[in-house]
This record gives C-alpha cells, sequence and structure tokens, in this order.
C-alpha cells in the first residue's frame, strides 16, 4: 500500500488534470489512496471569499463566481458530457455554498473559514475522481472527514490520533483493499459536531503523512513540480542542488525552519513507523527524487531557507521592569490563543522579540491583546534567513546590502532578520 499527494500546482488546470490522470494510471492495480489538494489558487479565492462574507464587503458574489466559473471552466474541458452525474454533484457543492453566504455569521471568523475554505479540497476531488472514471482508471471517492478526526481548534485542528487510526483501519482499509485506487481530501478534518477542521495552510503533506501511519504504508510519495528536495527556493536561488537522501532529522530540522517543500508536521508519523517519503517531480514522473528515511547519513550539503511575509515584534513591559517567567508564559499564552507559531525569538533585559508570518487573521488580534499588557514595537515586510551548514563567507555574501534586525547562529545553523536598505 501506498499514500499519493499532489498538491494545487500539480492540479491547477485541465492539462495538469490529465497529467495527473496518466501517472495514476500507471498504479491502477496497485492499492494507493490519492490525497489531493485545492486546485490551484482556490484556497487563497476562498480566504478572500469568507473575508467578504465575515466583513460584508461588495466582492462577495464576485468571489463566489469567481471560483465557480474557474472549476466548471476546467471540468468542461475534462468531461465535455454535460450529462455526467459530476456536474450536479459540483453545483449541489455551490448551491450550499450560496445558501451559506446568504446567512448572517452565527460562529467566529475562524469557524466559518474551515467551512468555506475547505470546499477547495471537496470540489478538485471530485472533479479528480470523476475525471479517472471518465478514462477508465476505476477509483473510489472517499470524504476524509469521516477518518480524520479533530478538535473544534478551528484553522488548527489537533488530530485525536487514537480515534482517526480506528477509522482508517475500520473504514478506509476494506475500501482501499476493495477498489484498490482511493481518493480524498488534504488539509480539511471533522469534529463530533460534525463541522469541518482544517489542520494548517499546507496541511494536506500531513494529511498524507497520517493516512500512511494509520494504514501502515509502505511509502508516501509527494508530487511536486520540482526535482525533488532541493538546498534552496530555485525562486530566490540560482543553481539549486538537488538532494537524492534526507534523514527524517535533517528533513524535520529544514521543515521547522521553513523550507517549504513539505509541511512541517509531515515527517514525524511517517518516523515513528519508519515509512519512506519521496519527494518526485510530477513533471519528469520517472525521475527518481529524493527519499527521506532512517539514516546515519547526516546532511552535510548547504541549505538556504528564506521565508518572506514576515513581521518582527518587540514585546517589553509598559513598567520598564525585566522580562521575566510571568511575562514569557503570558505571552506565550497569547501565542498559542492566536494559533499563532513563531519562525524565531530572542529575549533581553526587558525586551522579547518573535518573528512570525504576516497573517492578517491572526496578527491584529494578537496584536490587540499584547498591547493590553506590553508595549509593543514591530518592523514588518521583514524576511528571514535560514543557513544550515553554513560558514561566515556565505553570511556575508547573503546580508550584503541588507540591514540585519536580529541574528542567532548555533554550531550548524545561521539565521538572521533582514530588511532591504
Amino acid at each position: 500500500m501506498q499514500v499519493f499527494k499532489f498538491g494545487g500546482a500539480s492540479v491547477k488546470d485541465a492539462e495538469s488534470v490529465i497529467n495527473v490522470g496518466t501517472i495514476l494510471r500507471k498504479f491502477a492495480d496497485q492499492k494507493t489512496v490519492v490525497v489531493v489538494s485545492a486546485m490551484g489558487k482556490t484556497t487563497n479565492k476562498l480566504e478572500e471569499l469568507v473575508k467578504a462574507y465575515y466583513f460584508k464587503t461588495p466582492q462577495l458574489l464576485n468571489a463566489f463566481e469567481e471560483v465557480k466559473n474557474y472549476h466548471f471552466s476546467l471540468l468542461n474541458k475534462l468531461i465535455p458530457e454535460k450529462e455526467n452525474p459530476i456536474y450536479n454533484e459540483l453545483e449541489n457543492v455551490f448551491v450550499e455554498l450560496l445558501w451559506a453566504i446568504e446567512e448572517e455569521p452565527a460562529f467566529s471568523f475562524n469557524h466559518h473559514y474551515d467551512q468555506i475554505v475547505s470546499l477547495g479540497e471537496i470540489l478538485s476531488t471530485k472533479i479528480i475522481s470523476a475525471y479517472l472514471n471518465y478514462i477508465h482508471v476505476s477509483n473510489q471517492w472517499i470524504d476524509v472527514r469521516g477518518i480524520i478526526q479533530t478538535d473544534n481548534s478551528y484553522r488548527e485542528g489537533k488530530v485525536n490520533y487514537e480515534l482517526s487510526e480506528t477509522l482508517a483501519q475500520t473504514q478506509l482499509l476494506p475500501l482501499v483493499i476493495k477498489n484498490k485506487l482511493i481518493v480524498t481530501q488534504g488539509f480539511i478534518g471533522g469534529t463530533s459536531e460534525n463541522y469541518t477542521t482544517t489542520l494548517g495552510r499546507e496541511g494536506s503533506d500531513y494529511t498524507a503523512s497520517l493516512l500512511a501511519f494509520f494504514l501502515n504504508a509502505e511509502k508516501v510519495i509527494i508530487w511536486k513540480d520540482v526535482p525533488g528536495v532541493l538546498n534552496a527556493d530555485p525562486k530566490y536561488f540560482k543553481n539549486t542542488k538537488k538532494i537524492k537522501e534526507l534523514t527524517y532529522h535533517d528533513a524535520i530540522e529544514l521543515t521547522y525552519y521553513g523550507a517549504s517543500v513539505i509541511h512541517p508536521k509531515t515527517i514525524k508519523p511517517l518516523q515513528n513507523k519508519s515509512i519512506p517519503l519521496f519527494v518526485k517531480s510530477f513533471i519528469s514522473a520517472a525521475e527518481e527524487g529524493t527519499v527521506i528515511k532512517e539514516s546515519d547519513q547526516r546532511l552535510n550539503i548547504t541549505s538556504y531557507i528564506f521565508k518572506t511575509d514576515q513581521i518582527l515584534i518587540s514585546i517589553q513591559p509598559k513598567d520598564f521592569s525585566f522580562i521575566a517567567e510571568d511575562n514569557l508564559s503570558i505571552i506565550f499564552s497569547l501565542l498559542s490563543k492566536n494559533g499563532v507559531k513563531v519562525n524565531m525569538m530572542q529575549n533581553s533585559a526587558i525586551s522579547f522579540s518573535i518573528c512570525i508570518d504576516n497573517d492578517d487573521f491572526k496578527i491584529e488580534p494578537l496584536l490587540e491583546s499584547l498591547n493590553d499588557q506590553f508595549k509593543v514595537l514591530y518592523n514588518t515586510e521583514v524576511q528571514l534567513m535560514t543557513i544550515r551548514n553554513y560558514n561566515d563567507e556565505i553570511v556575508a555574501k547573503l546580508s550584503e546590502g541588507k540591514i540585519i534586525l536580529m541574528e542567532q547562529r548555533s554550531r550548524n545553523t545561521h539565521q538572521m532578520i533582514i530588511k532591504s536598505e
């Protein structure tokens, strides 16, 4: 048994979906669970829609029509026959969405966010499952919200591992054995009250990892638009190198520091059962890619991780007393309450500084709650640069012409928050 994951870039248009169909045809006789993200930039569009709905802006219906037209246009190219049941299935999803946004918001923003944004994965998997059946690649569509069970932490659902594993073994496994090819959603889960939760942005990798763990899969393959795990993001660095093999430990560190090729939570469930993870190109499916597995061979290649759109926040006591344990306890409690992850932190006698993602949905309430008790200063539009296996020459070259706002270094890792002069 194996688990595949296809991200939004791999199903962004009809040609891409056809390519995914070509790949999956080769595995039609193997027990394979296929986890799929929302198509293209659908998640971003649905985020715009939920903001327009919750804050009552005039862009609401335009955002709705844009998402609807995008999916039906793509479907028309894949399955021209309008009598195919998939057309009614998609129409029903959009009718339910329209009904939902006509109602007044009755819950928190994060609750409504998850109910609406999660539809991207429902739409993409319904289309892909229907297309596979259309080209005679037999498969079964499954709603993962009946398998991955979480608490009510909307936008960052915490998985109930024991219950989810039981459901995977008793409900999903028999379907895999019977149907061989299963198509399901990444990123989303369900609560005991049958509400939808999401697992954090880019959470589809995590879904694939969890299902592999629950089903005791032999391997996981994440299909990307790059040939494997690279030592740097090609959007920011030239002459990148593919890393042929990574240990679980190195992969966890790279993703922790922000390497975008794999979701940070993905590795640990696989490590716990020694399930190898392959990162391969959906453009060149025959190439080897990168394998992440248990090994004594540590990574010695220099790796560069660049996180943009960061905000650096400096927090000080209003009475100019020292930053002590009670202050830190309050700060971390507020970070947890607002679902904010810290990418880098540093403290001095009278201030505590954190670098975090500049997420509009989370930053404003966090700053508001911090301002109640502390003096808060912040810098926006900063970047976080992490260099693994660095040397002084590399650091000097990358920081040239930049203002270094904060810096940390250990034996193997150098981090700096930088801003253009």
